[in-house]
């Protein structure tokens, strides 16, 4: 683990854990909601809450105010394509969280981190080297013994977060293509505005907006956003303490707390579905998270003469 200085590695770390549990606290308000709201409207609502966080993670960013607040963004085009991509992967996750176990879920959308890799190559012309690609190989093993595609319980809803995985991938891949002077705030509050236009237009076509017609039920679209919203300025808090590769490795805690969330809030104890898969899509994300640490130690590195 690297640091540089002024670094607050530690506390970053510590951060992003509780992002990390926020989100996850937020998938199970998800699961919760999810047979009286369809997942357009939950994406709906999670979008709306979400612009609020933004908004104060770009208020209070200094780069943005030091380079005079700037509003346009030179490659828009490439933050509408990310808020579109990221619309449909909430979508096909929130649709996945109603169907399915939630660790199970859950563990299957970790395979943004293989599906960014083997998107480096077409998009961002990376060069990929064995290791990685095994790492990759190793974690899609994993995700075909989580899906079980043999087996009887197996439907076309268990495809949902595998493609939310790869749009989630998507997403990360476009980020990487816009111009790293633009403050992530400002490009992640554009995301965000036209995920929930996206949305609102989706859940429009597929049966508009359930009445909220219970206080519970209020309350817990309320809580979806704080959780979620939390969740967003804490990570980006944590950002920018450190490297996010020193953060990387640790977003993996996310499959042992879904499936312990899973286990005391639904009963879900899906063992057999989640070891070993859960297991080898942990090992081929951490192998790919290693292999860019040690490319980028090779290129920061002075080579001694």
């Amino acid at each position: 683990m690297s640091a540089k200085d002024g670094d607050n590695v530690v506390l970053a770390i510590v951060l992003s854990l509780v992002a990390l549990v926020l989100f996850q606290s937020m998938g199970l308000v998800i699961k919760h909601l999810s047979p009286r709201f369809s997942a357009p409207e939950l994406s709906a609502w999670r979008n709306f809450f979400g612009l609020f966080p933004s908004a104060i993670a770009l208020a209070t960013s200094r780069s943005w105010h030091r380079n005079g607040r700037p509003w346009r963004l030179r490659q828009w085009r490439m933050a509408v394509a990310r808020g579109l991509s990221t619309s449909f992967a909430q979508l096909f996750f929130y649709i996945s969280l109603g169907t399915m176990a939630y660790a199970t879920a859950t563990t299957i959308t970790y395979a943004n981190a293989l599906f960014m890799t083997a998107l480096a190559i077409p998009i961002l012309g990376e060069k990929v080297g064995p290791v990685r690609w095994f790492a990759v190989l190793i974690g899609f093993v994993g995700v075909i013994l989580v899906m079980e595609p043999g087996a009887s319980t197996f439907q076309l809803a268990t495809m949902a977060p595998l493609l939310s995985a790869l749009l989630y991938a998507v997403s990360g891949i476009t980020s990487r293509l816009i111009d790293p002077d633009v403050p992530s705030p400002l490009m992640n509050l554009y995301s965000v505005s036209v995920s929930m236009a996206a949305s609102l237009v989706i859940a429009a076509l597929t049966g508009g907006f359930s009445p909220i017609t219970s206080w519970s039920d209020a309350f817990w679209l309320l809580t979806m956003g704080i959780f979620g919203g939390t969740a967003v300025l804490v990570m980006v808090i944590s950002f920018r303490m450190t490297e996010q590769s020193n953060l990387a490795p640790f977003t993996y805690f996310g499959i042992p707390v879904a499936f312990v969330f899973g286990w005391a809030f639904f009963g879900e104890t899906p063992f057999s579905t989640l070891f070993p898969g859960g297991l080898l899509i942990m090992v081929g994300g951490l192998t790919v998270i290693w292999r860019e640490r040690v490319k980028q130690r090779a290129v920061t590195t002075p080579t001694e003469h």
